[in-house]
């Protein structure tokens, strides 16, 4: 059974804004958002211990985010960014008003902007568990109704980037297996369903346009900092970063220098 929520966030405008995902893939909206506000306080917590998501139940999702959530009103949080679409697809309808945080989810914050792109069809790639959601194909449709969804899950695309296995033959073919199935439902844009799979850019330029491919982490972070800044929530004082981790510190540094350069070495912390 989840614990329920006890602590209240006093919520101020220099209070950190919170992010989480399973590992290092939150790291394409938080660096984004982070560029757009330099002078915020964060906190970024990687759940390297339950990586990847894409494979867990609801109700192990719903126990790992009660204990984030818990350690995110402990630091004072002003809100909790999902960067994970599989819990923004999965468990965001459970926890929205389970606890004292304003929260940004990822699908639902940004498929107001995808349906609204000049395309009729749009192709999704994701993990098992936000296609079987069908999470961006409802919240698309709820602005649109008339642009087709097409939806594929590509699983192995998040061991490829937490691995660091981009470069290697293997993980190429397993990229473009994935595309040429989705290219045969001609989609006039494809969009990156998962904070990893941005980090593919360079094997799926390889086969099609760049511009045919979307990061929703770009809409995103847009969406977030208009959203704080209507909400009178903006910092303007010096930025900061804390970075934790639930296991394996050191692999988690190696596998997000990749991606974005770390201001502070990451910190263990165990709910158990």
């Amino acid at each position: 059974m989840l614990k329920e929520s006890k602590i209240i966030s006093k919520i101020i405008n220099n209070s950190p804004i919170a992010f989480f995902d399973s590992g290092v893939g939150g790291l394409t909206v938080y660096s984004k958002l982070k560029k757009l506000l330099p002078d915020e306080k964060y906190i970024y917590f990687g759940d390297t211990k339950h990586m990847p998501y894409g494979e867990k139940t609801e109700k192990e999702l719903l126990e790992y985010s009660d204990n984030i959530f818990n350690f995110f009103l402990e630091k004072n949080a002003k809100a909790v960014v999902m960067a994970c679409n599989t819990t923004s697809s999965i468990i965001y309808d459970k926890v929205k008003d389970k606890y004292d945080l304003k929260i940004y989810p990822i699908i639902q914050s940004s498929s107001n902007i995808l349906a609204q792109l000049p395309v009729k069809k749009i192709g999704i790639f994701a993990t098992h568990a936000t296609v079987s959601s069908n999470a961006y194909k409802k919240e698309i449709q709820k602005h649109n109704p008339d642009v087709e969804v097409i939806q594929i899950a590509c699983p192995e695309w998040v061991h490829i980037v937490e691995e660091n296995k981009i470069n290697e033959t293997q993980s190429i073919s397993l990229v473009k297996e994935k595309l040429d199935e989705m290219m045969h439902y001609f989609p006039e844009k494809i969009v990156l369903g998962c904070t990893h799979y941005p980090f593919l850019f360079d094997i799926l330029t390889k086969f099609q346009p760049r511009d045919l491919f979307i990061d929703p982490a770009v809409y995103f972070a847009e969406f977030i900092k208009n959203d704080l800044k209507q909400q009178g929530l903006l910092e303007i004082s010096q930025g900061s970063e804390e970075i934790f981790v639930s296991s394996n510190p050191e692999t988690f540094k190696k596998s997000a220098k990749v991606f974005y350069e770390l201001n502070t070495p990451p910190k263990l912390v165990t709910f158990d």
